[in-house]
């Protein structure tokens, strides 16, 4: 009995991280097209001229 619980556990964790790595490979392509995106749609006018991001 205590081998099959330990057997679904670990389907289980393996199940939430392959989750959790698409979920952030979604969210890392999201950052690439609005980082992208900056160098095309610039600011005309202000101190930092040419970026669009503050650091």
């Amino acid at each position: 009995m205590i081998p099959l619980l330990l057997v679904l556990l670990l389907v289980l964790l393996l199940f939430g991280a392959g989750f959790a790595v698409k979920a952030l490979w979604w969210i890392a392509l999201v950052v690439l097209v609005v980082w992208l995106l900056g160098f095309v749609v610039r600011p005309g006018t202000g101190a930092g001229r040419g970026r669009w991001y503050r650091w």
